[in-house]
């Protein structure tokens, strides 16, 4: 029997069914099947389709806003005066916190947590030097007012504050007045003349000398302070702490034992 193809054999069995009518197409329909499965993809996107579904969006947010154009212009008003403010607005200044009395203060005052508060002010007014921190100030006395608001510093209080910013060599030097009622007079800064009386024999007036001058006045004990802390005596009564260079220091220096001392006021 001589060789015959597929297709040859697939045309004759296919007349042969038509004259008995029947024509079972199993084969050819499986084949079709399987070649419907393998060459099985992802169905294509509908561009046509998402287009028209973005239009009706679009067509439907401009009839809303059609519908409520006094509203929309109310929104669009309020969001152009916000970036309005908002640029118009200058940024918030930089600031600091610094330590200041929360009343005033005399002199003298032995100093507790609740005589100071903090207070929020531009970086240029904080001083420098200024006490920062309560427990520094705890405990310690004050050696002139300190006004309410007023920031502290290690110069109003009793100590070495007292020579804070003088010259290098400068010493604190306390004396004590012949006329303690004199005292009332002074005040921290005043610039004053200390003068030695000495006595005669015959209860006369000897000479006076000048012994510094003129010097600054540093603390007195006419306002209320309390030395003992720091001169080893609670007598302070007509007390007067200056300043003094070296040489100033060395005549002032037990001058109250040769005879009475007393201060002249200097203009500055």
């Amino acid at each position: 029997m001589p060789h015959q193809s597929r297709s040859a054999l697939l045309t004759r069995a296919e007349r042969s069914a038509s004259s008995t009518g029947t024509w079972p197409p199993l084969p050819r329909a499986r084949t079709r099947l399987s070649l419907s499965r393998s060459n099985n993809k992802p169905p294509r996107p509908n561009r046509s389709r998402d287009g028209e579904r973005h239009r009706g969006h679009a067509q439907r947010f401009a009839a809303w806003v059609a519908r409520n154009r006094r509203l929309t212009v109310a929104l669009l008003l309020c969001v152009a005066a916000g970036i309005a403010v908002h640029q118009l607005t200058p940024p918030p200044e930089l600031s600091v916190s610094v330590l200041v009395a929360a009343r005033d203060l005399p002199a003298g005052t032995s100093l507790t947590e609740s005589d100071f508060t903090t207070v929020a002010v531009p970086p240029g007014l904080a001083v420098d030097g200024a006490l920062r921190s309560v427990s520094e100030l705890v405990g310690r006395q004050l050696a002139s007012p300190l006004g309410k608001r007023q920031i502290p510093m290690e110069s109003n209080l009793l100590g070495p504050g007292l020579l804070t910013g003088a010259p290098l060599g400068t010493a604190a030097v306390p004396l004590r007045m012949a006329d303690p009622s004199s005292i009332q007079l002074l005040s921290p800064g005043q610039l004053v003349t200390v003068v030695l009386t000495s006595a005669g024999s015959n209860d006369e007036s000897g000479q006076s000398q000048v012994l510094a001058g003129p010097v600054p006045v540093l603390w007195t004990s006419a306002q209320g302070g309390k030395a003992g802390e720091w001169l080893g005596t609670s007598d302070t009564e007509g007390l007067v702490v200056v300043g003094a260079d070296p040489q100033q220091a060395e005549k002032l220096a037990g001058a109250s034992t040769q005879g009475k001392l007393f201060f002249v006021l200097v203009s500055p």
